[in-house]
């Protein structure tokens, strides 16, 4: 071979060498850390994270998630990379800015549009569009991964019965933290649920004492997956203290005068907080 040729025929190993790790990259699925965590504890009956230090106002650059109540079960997230989330968007609460994602966990008037603002780039169903079909949510956006975990729901207005997988649980994965909305949980999880969402650092729960389930099923669950800061939403009927009340000395309360929360990994609380927003109370 001439050594023109040689040259040439080396620099395109090279070059296809450099370029495979990272067309590679791009092509593997995304990892859950939230879910790899958890599978790694044998027997694993709970998600949280102990490591970290009470909440405080400041942060460092690049840490910070901050959660707004929107109303009913819709919260605002936005990532330190600027990605801006809604979950469970009905067209009535929104963020101040159009959400690059939003979540619907069920297809129910309160929790879903038919007519999202066409300003969003990703709308995704908490179940599926085929019947037969579950929701299968796996999406990187920015600075988060997006995943969800499937469970069944009643039927509304007493039909009896359950719809397999008609309602989601969504998790977000931002800033090396876990974040949960249940949606609109009518049954308690199961192990494989469990093992499925893996850690909830964070966690958004309704508690309005029986359209989803009671208050008393619904601390079962909060208490089995132990997550460091739990929110509360959809409320209505019984006050949110009845939800609130089927907790001990293991979890701390506090009432906020604000409908927001600036949180990172350094800064979760040390001791599992029910932390009710303004406009949940």
């Amino acid at each position: 071979m001439k050594p023109r040729y040689l040259i040439l025929a080396i620099a395109c190993l090279a070059a296809f060498a450099a370029s495979g790790p990272a067309v590679a990259q791009e092509q593997r699925p995304p990892v859950s850390q939230c879910q790899a965590i958890a599978q790694n504890i044998p027997k694993v009956t709970f998600a949280g994270f102990s490591g970290a230090r009470p909440i405080v106002s400041a942060v460092s650059e690049g840490e910070d998630v901050k959660l707004t109540f929107l109303g009913h079960s819709t919260f605002g997230i936005e990532t330190p990379g600027g990605i801006v989330i809604a979950t469970d968007y009905n067209g009535w609460y929104r963020p101040a800015i159009t959400p690059d994602v939003v979540t619907m966990n069920k297809a129910h008037t309160t929790h879903f549009t038919l007519t999202p603002d066409q300003g969003i780039k990703h709308v995704l169903h908490g179940w599926s569009d085929v019947p037969g079909e579950k929701a299968n949510i796996n999406l990187v956006v920015g600075d988060a991964y997006i995943r969800n975990v499937t469970t069944d729901i009643r039927f509304s207005y007493g039909l009896g019965g359950s719809q397999v997988d008609g309602n989601s649980i969504f998790i977000f994965e931002i800033a090396g933290l876990c974040i949960g909305h249940l949606g609109h949980l009518h049954y308690e999880l199961t192990d494989v649920h469990y093992s499925e969402i893996g850690r909830l650092d964070i966690v958004m729960v309704p508690v309005d004492g029986g359209l989803t389930m009671g208050a008393d099923s619904m601390s079962r669950v909060i208490k089995r997956l132990r997550s460091s800061l739990i929110l509360p939403m959809h409320r209505r009927g019984p006050p949110v203290n009845a939800f609130v009340s089927m907790f001990g000395k293991d979890f701390d309360i506090a009432y906020a005068p604000e409908d927001s929360i600036t949180v990172s990994m350094r800064t979760l609380p040390k001791k599992p907080l029910i932390y009710v927003m303004k406009g949940v109370q």
